[in-house]
């Protein structure tokens, strides 16, 4: 079982009538309420992001069939219409919350559409649902300087813990993102484990700050659903992903090193 892979699916936005700026990567009530009803009608067991990283770092058994439903962002749908969803399976899963975006008092106005407020995080949380960080401002954090970086994961940890009164134990890279110096800094402000997204299955060999996900978009139709979550043709359907993440990495590698060169230099 320690070479098992498990589809980790990253959602955004649930909602009928998305703005422009989400609408790629949202999913209508619908087909959410559908792809629930795959995972149930096939067996699989849902479980939360920590509930997976420990079992792989502990050793231990993981339930039979296992996915994760994760989101990403905090978008108010997710309480309003996945919730109702989830608790009728009992399905467990973990929302990643970018704390400038929530409404209430840390509110930077970033949101991209409209947002959950901390009551029903919380009401999500008590829900079964596990909470974990996503930064303050969801910047590019590959991009951002030490100081920037520290500040939008202990920020968005601190933030959290206040609002919840738990620590989150679990963190996802905005856009995915990420570099042996985030992901070294996202350990030590205390996340235990750290999702990413690749568009691939998840396994344990990845390690516990780099586990790929599987993006579910409005464009994902139930037999594209099925084969996801059955760990079948995988990099077919991920392939322009894949290029296009592949491209723009090179990008963004080239445009740090202009900004190291220029502080070099300065």
């Amino acid at each position: 079982m320690s070479d098992v892979r498990v589809p980790i699916l990253m959602y955004h936005a649930v909602a009928t009538d998305p703005n422009d700026a989400t609408r790629d990567l949202s999913v209508t009530p619908e087909a959410f309420a559908e792809q629930m009803a795959v995972l149930a009608d096939r067996g699989l067991t849902p479980v939360t992001t920590a509930g997976l990283a420990a079992c792989w770092r502990s050793g231990g058994a993981l339930p039979a069939r296992p996915v994760l439903i994760t989101f990403d962002d905090g978008y108010e749908g997710v309480h309003r219409h996945a919730l109702p969803v989830l608790a009728k399976h009992g399905f467990p899963a973990t929302l990643f919350v970018s704390t400038g975006w929530i409404q209430g008092p840390y509110d930077t106005g970033g949101g991209l559409d409209t947002m959950l407020d901390w009551d029903q995080v919380r009401e999500l949380a008590a829900a079964g649902v596990e909470i974990g960080g996503h930064s303050h401002s969801h910047p590019q954090l590959d991009q951002v300087s030490d100081a920037t970086l520290r500040f939008e994961l202990i920020h968005c940890k601190e933030i959290v813990a206040d609002q919840l009164g738990t620590v989150p134990a679990s963190f996802a890279y905005p856009y995915g993102y990420s570099s042996r110096r985030v992901r070294q800094a996202v350990r030590e402000t205390g996340y235990a484990q750290a999702l990413a997204v690749g568009n691939g299955l998840a396994r344990r060999a990845q390690g516990p700050y780099a586990l790929r996900r599987v993006t579910v978009r409005r464009s994902t139709g139930t037999d594209e659903f099925e084969r996801v979550v059955e760990g079948r043709a995988i990099a077919r359907t991920f392939a322009r992903d894949r290029a296009l993440t592949k491209g723009y990495a090179v990008v963004r590698r080239t445009r740090q090193a202009r900004r190291l060169v220029s502080r070099l230099t300065a």
